[in-house]
Order: structure tokens, then C-alpha cells, then sequence
């Protein structure tokens, strides 16, 4: 295998539709970006040929593996399997609470197809160990052949010794970044807030677009209802704006019931902003006590938290300074390098089968 070229085709359709600006596009650019840098920099892996292609249209017998960094389990995006098979599953939240998302019996009908799809793979990638056991109960998917790989934050997301108040924001607020969804746990965090009377600063296009009412979308019609001065919502931000309002932030809160990684606390983290989270699901792997953790079960654990983190000045450097290092421990091109050793493990083991 040293001396053979390797032909390796990730599917880059996450890039070129509603993904691209989800975090699902997000770990498809920058693990590609990663992939590309490491086959050029690393001698283990020169003769790897990263291509990238779409919706599988090129003629992947060409290649000695395909990759496709996606998983919807309702819409049909997974190819019968030709070569050696890699997918990436972020999370499996949609079945694991499927009464908070019904899906009707085409849904239904889709997920068997799009699991049984997946059974085939030669490995999945997931982005927490979480994750990992939740996918291979759900796919009925063996847990040896599942591989976590985290996700990182940009390099942009950094301390700001002078952040650009670019928004008007207020001098203290709390902030959250991210999707509206049942999951998300948002309502809790907007009435804690306005409870506690903290300005509360949410960022993400989903929080402000028009959405046809569903029961997937009642988060946001119920935030959308909500008229006060406290609560500000930016709707999507430029990448390049974005760690300036982290780091204006006096807390990011990610209030959620559930995630399969939970990337905006990483970039939290990385700017130096005091996080608070809760205890459910990835979060805990994620943050690893560098962080004030609650329960989001809790009737009153959400405002006492906040209120905790909000009027002590010490607890906020604290958590600076914690958080800062804990985010020194994701890297994309450990990611890259995780990613490649499996690409040549799935080569190996279909050599020797």
C-alpha cells in the first residue's frame, strides 16, 4: 500500500445545499481543508489523492474508498455500496426522541432504507463517544466498527484583547449559537433570562427565518412570539464577526437536552468565554467539568447557574482560564490524522478479507 496510489473521494454535497451553513457543512469543510494539508505534510500518508465529488455522480469504482461525511436519516442520500464504504454520523438525536419528531410513514419508510444503507458501510465516523453507542443501538450497527473523531473549533475563535461591539450588544449579556430545535432547550434558557433579567443574545438564522408550522418548528414560532428588550436575535453573522461576540459575551450558556457534539462551546472555549451546559448527552464529554455544569431537567437549575457564574467575577476567570485549555485539546488536523489512519485500516482489512 506505500507505493500504490490511493484514490480516496469524500462526498462534498453537505457543501452545496441547506448544510452548507450547518454544522454538518461546517465538519465536511474544514476536515476536507484538514485531509488536503495532511496528505501533502505527512509521510505516512503521501501517497494518498484526497478528490472530492458530488452526490456521487463521478464513477467511484474508480476509487479505492469513498467517504460520505452525512447522515440524514430521512432523505435518501446514501448509494447503494460499490467500493469500501466510510460515513460520518454526526448524532442519532431525531430517532432517539422521535416523539418530538415525527416523521409520518414516508419518514419511516426512508429511515429503514437509509439505516439499512448505513449497515453496510465498512466504518462509521461519529463525533462523540456518546454518540457512538446510541448509533450502533440504533443502526443495529456493530460498536467495534464505530470511531469517534472530534470536531475543533476555527482557528479564528480566539481571545480579543479589543472585540468589535459591531451589533450594539449590550456591556453584559448571556449567549447562545445555534439551531432552534426541541433539543436545543432554548425556551428554558430565554425565560430563565428574562426571570433573571439578563440580556440574552441568540445567534443563528433558524432563531429569525419563516418557518411553515410543524411540529419541528414549534421552538422557533414560540421564540418568535416573544417581544422583549432582553432578548436580542442576530439571526446568521458573519464568520469574521462571530469571536468578536463571543468574546464580548460575560457567558455562553448551551442549555440543550441533547447534542451529538456541540461544537459552539469549543468556541466558546477557544474565546475565552465562561460556559455553562448542561449535563446531558455529549456536553459533559465535550467540556469535562471545565465549565459550570446543570441539570436541564431541573426546574431551577438553569437560573441558578447563571446567576452563579453572572455576579462572580473569580468563577468567570476561572472558567477563562479552564476553558481555554480544554480547547487547546481539539484539533482538525488530529482529526485529519485520525481520519486517514482509518481510511488505510478500512483498506487493509478489505485486502485481507
Amino acid at each position: 500500500m506505500k507505493n500504490k496510489r490511493i484514490k480516496i473521494a469524500i462526498d462534498t454535497s453537505p457543501l452545496n445545499d441547506g448544510n452548507a451553513l450547518r454544522g454538518v457543512g461546517f465538519y465536511t469543510k474544514h476536515l476536507v481543508d484538514a485531509l488536503q494539508h495532511e496528505v501533502k505534510v505527512n509521510p505516512d500518508y503521501q501517497n494518498f489523492q484526497i478528490d472530492l465529488i458530488v452526490n456521487s455522480k463521478l464513477k467511484i469504482e474508480n476509487y479505492d474508498l469513498v467517504h460520505y461525511p452525512y447522515f440524514d436519516p430521512f432523505k435518501l442520500t446514501l448509494p447503494l455500496k460499490k467500493i469500501p464504504t466510510i460515513i460520518t454520523i454526526h448524532d442519532i438525536i431525531e430517532r432517539q426522541f422521535k416523539q418530538h419528531y415525527p416523521v409520518g410513514i414516508k419518514g419511516e419508510i426512508k429511515w429503514l432504507i437509509q439505516r439499512f444503507l448505513a449497515q453496510q458501510a465498512n466504518h462509521i465516523i461519529t463525533v462523540s463517544h456518546y454518540s457512538k453507542h446510541l448509533i450502533s443501538e440504533y443502526l443495529n450497527y456493530p460498536v467495534d466498527r464505530i470511531f469517534v473523531t472530534y470536531e475543533a473549533a476555527d482557528s479564528i475563535f480566539r481571545p480579543i484583547k479589543k472585540p468589535i461591539n459591531k451589533y450594539n450588544l449590550p456591556q453584559k449579556f448571556v449567549l447562545y449559537v445555534g439551531d432552534i430545535n426541541w433539543n436545543k432547550n432554548v425556551p428554558s434558557l430565554v425565560k430563565a433570562c428574562l426571570q433573571l433579567k439578563y440580556p440574552l443574545v441568540i445567534v443563528g438564522s433558524s432563531a429569525v427565518k419563516e418557518v411553515p408550522i410543524h411540529p419541528w418548528t414549534q421552538d422557533i414560532h414560540w421564540l418568535q412570539s416573544i417581544k422583549s428588550p432582553l432578548i436580542s436575535c442576530l439571526g446568521f453573522v458573519k464568520d469574521e464577526d462571530l469571536p468578536h461576540i463571543y468574546n464580548l459575551a460575560t457567558i455562553y450558556c448551551q442549555p440543550s437536552f441533547a447534542e451529538g457534539f456541540g461544537l459552539p462551546v469549543v468556541e466558546a472555549m477557544s474565546c475565552g468565554t465562561p460556559v455553562i451546559y448542561s449535563h446531558e448527552t455529549s456536553l459533559p464529554e465535550v467540556m469535562d467539568f471545565n465549565g459550570h455544569f446543570f441539570d436541564p431537567y431541573s426546574k431551577n437549575g438553569l437560573n441558578r447557574a447563571l446567576q452563579e457564574v453572572w455576579s462572580d467575577s473569580s468563577l468567570q476567570q476561572e472558567y477563562r482560564t479552564k476553558g481555554l485549555a480544554r480547547s487547546k485539546t481539539f484539533s482538525w488536523q488530529q482529526t485529519a490524522i485520525q481520519t486517514l489512519y482509518l481510511y488505510k485500516l478500512t483498506l487493509l482489512d478489505e485486502k485481507t478479507s
